[in-house]
């Protein structure tokens, strides 16, 4: 067996290590992983911590970055990615989520799973004996906010201090980012208008992490809710936002959405009140034209596509982190 193993930060608890919304990790623990993501991506095949394991990734949503982010980490950790769609599974047939908790658990190290409800991740990881991560839901995208902490991360060489500013819906992303946004210190500000911040998401917040405030106070970790985009980005280090129209919103309503968040698009205008080296971040896929503009997207001011890189890198060091007290699993 090949002696190259993780050397990032190492889990050794008995209970399984989850990651449903970003709040299981500690402000030490998040700057660790983080600084091994940087590590890995300078060295992308220098770690085998998955040799001989299996993870489990199941998609009831459809995916580009999130599949071959995971996909592709899990294979340079040395592992293999059993990816599992709702119709490979008896889910499809009314097996309960305890049981294909059971089942996954005797076979593989970690379970991701990429989904709607909330309810969902929490009733497989209740059920799990290995660590399960959220891959996507419609109230959390941890994963997503890892790859933007070390987007960050890696252009200033630090996040304790720095401004990001959401503007648009203050949907899974926004809540992912506000809560390891104020983990690892950096001061995160979203602006939505009327009817879209975050507190008046239909997508309750994570338990425990109370980050939702009237709107243009000062959340008690550290998050600015306004809806006001040009207080919101005066001074940032970074500006980010996501489409208007996503997977989990009603088609029905999307005329009604992007009109509501037209003046919350990221373009040049927008860029030059932040600070003067500002760039624009987005989760993607993107719409060229409403939410952010083709100049900004595909131009110079921008770390989106290393931010889309990002995710197999962060991943990676998370998956050794969650899986690193579990010898050499099934």
């Amino acid at each position: 067996m090949s002696t190259r193993r993780s050397t990032g930060p190492t889990y050794t608890g008995c209970l399984p290590r989850h990651f449903l919304t970003g709040s299981e990790l500690t402000r030490t623990e998040l700057s660790e992983l983080l600084d091994r993501a940087l590590e890995l991506k300078r060295a992308p095949h220098s770690s085998d911590a998955l040799e001989r394991r299996t993870v489990a990734l199941i998609f009831q949503r459809p995916s580009t970055r999130t599949r071959t982010s995971f996909e592709a980490g899990i294979v340079e950790l040395g592992g293999h990615p059993m990816v599992l769609r709702t119709e490979d599974l008896q889910l499809s047939r009314g097996e309960s989520l305890r049981d294909t908790a059971y089942a996954l658990s005797r076979h593989v190290v970690a379970i991701g799973i990429r989904t709607g409800p909330d309810e969902l991740v929490r009733e497989l990881a209740e059920h799990a004996s290995v660590p399960v991560v959220n891959m996507l839901t419609a109230g959390h995208h941890p994963c997503q906010a890892l790859a933007d902490l070390m987007t960050l991360k890696e252009a200033f060489g630090r996040l304790e201090g720095l401004a990001v500013a959401y503007v648009g819906d203050g949907n899974n992303v926004a809540r992912s980012l506000a809560i390891l946004g104020t983990t690892a210190g950096v001061q995160v500000r979203i602006a939505s208008p009327n009817g879209y911040s975050l507190t008046e998401s239909p997508c309750e917040p994570a338990s425990g992490s109370d980050i939702v405030s009237a709107p243009g106070s000062q959340a008690p970790a550290g998050v600015r809710l306004t809806h006001d985009p040009l207080e919101a980005v005066a001074g940032a280090d970074a500006i980010y936002t996501d489409v208007w129209v996503s997977m989990n919103d009603d088609p029905d309503t999307a005329a009604q959405r992007i009109r509501a968040l037209a003046p919350y698009r990221v373009d040049d205008e927008l860029l030059d009140r932040g600070a003067r080296h500002a760039f624009a971040l987005h989760c993607l896929p993107a719409h060229p034209g409403e939410e952010i503009t083709p100049e900004v997207l595909y131009g110079a001011r921008q770390r989106i596509w290393e931010q889309a890189e990002n995710r197999r890198h962060a991943h990676k060091a998370l998956l050794e982190f969650i899986t690193s007290g579990q010898g050499e699993g099934p």
